[in-house]
């Protein structure tokens, strides 16, 4: 599967060094559904993300709607055991069932 331009350019930040901290949370949501993952509400913030099999909770950013630069060092450890890191350099997710 690929992703569109704006998805590849928010996992490239996500992967970027130094971390960066003006994330859009929207834009990561928008991410990680188009990398197919499954993203449903918890309790209060929290964000439920099963992506090929892994599963993480998160908390939506409130009242900013950037993610900070821990949420995103998660993120980074989330996507690489789900096997998505590839996708920073390639634009594919290499896994054909998604």
């Amino acid at each position: 599967m690929e992703i569109n331009s704006k998805h590849k350019k928010t996992l490239d930040d996500i992967f970027e060094t130094p971390i960066k901290s003006n994330i859009s949370w929207s834009d990561i949501e928008s991410m990680l559904i188009a990398l197919g993952a499954e993203v449903s509400e918890g309790r209060g913030s929290r964000v439920r993300i099963v992506l090929n099999g892994v599963k993480a909770t998160f908390h939506r950013p409130n009242p900013e709607k950037e993610t900070d630069k821990g949420a995103v060092k998660s993120m980074r450890r989330f996507l690489t055991e789900s096997g998505i890191k590839e996708v920073a350099d390639t634009g594919e997710t290499g896994n054909d069932e998604i």
